[in-house]
């Protein structure tokens, strides 16, 4: 069977950074930051450490993944900055995936695993913004958007509407605000953390259907002007 694509993938978008080569949906070798004050000085490393470990020179790299935000201005900027300047040296496609998506197939592929899903769930990413405040979107269990990537102040009653004919599943490190001000049988919280694996998965997808950026003007999504961690 004959390799379809040999691709790069990099998440700084929140708390845990990762890069990982993969070849068509498997990752070959995998890095991993957790201290978020570090991305910065992680990223370029760890790509020169999966190239030893893989023996993959870059000119056999066939696209660039980046998760494109929302999350961390700074993890965000350093990320895009990476991809973009591999993929113009090397004259291969960037491929830009949305953080809120990475998490909800995250949790979508928990579900399924815990047989915790039906035709009514929906998953509900969140990212932690300061305050009661947090980046969030709505999927379906097919990864369909319901409600495209927005800032939200959480209050009680704020997916009220949704939960009349839907369960939801919330996950991200920003559903424990929400957990601690709703009560409702039908809402489901969740600690599944996404990885660059996941990124692998959607990107590879991505790479099938020619979902390519324009490097020139690919920029983050911060969704609001500045976030950093607390």
């Amino acid at each position: 069977m004959s390799i379809l694509a040999i691709l790069l993938h990099i998440d700084t978008a929140t708390e845990k950074a990762g890069v990982c080569i993969s070849q068509d949906e498997k990752v070959l070798a995998i890095e991993t930051n957790d201290a978020q004050k570090n991305h910065a000085s992680f990223v370029q490393p760890a790509i020169q450490a999966l190239l030893n470990n893989t023996g993959i020179v870059r000119s056999q790299i066939d696209a660039i993944s980046v998760t494109a935000g929302p999350g961390s201005y700074t993890g965000l900027r350093v990320g895009m900055a990476t991809a973009k300047g591999l993929a113009y040296a090397l004259n291969k496609p960037l491929i830009l995936k949305n953080t809120l998506e990475v998490m909800a197939y995250a949790a979508i592929q928990d579900s399924l695993v815990v047989g915790q899903i039906n035709a009514n769930m929906l998953f509900c990413p969140m990212i932690d913004a300061r305050r009661m405040e947090v980046f969030t979107g709505l999927y379906d269990a097919r990864l369909q958007i319901v409600t495209p990537p927005y800032a939200l102040i959480l209050e009680p009653d704020s997916f009220d509407s949704y939960l009349i004919d839907n369960n939801i599943t919330f996950s991200g490190n920003g559903h424990c605000k929400y957990k601690e001000i709703i009560q409702n049988k039908k809402v489901i919280f969740t600690d599944v953390k996404h990885d660059v694996n996941h990124l692998s998965i959607l990107a590879f997808n991505a790479y099938l259907h020619k979902q390519f950026a324009d490097i020139a003007y690919s920029e983050p999504f911060y969704l609001k002007e500045f976030f950093t961690a607390k």
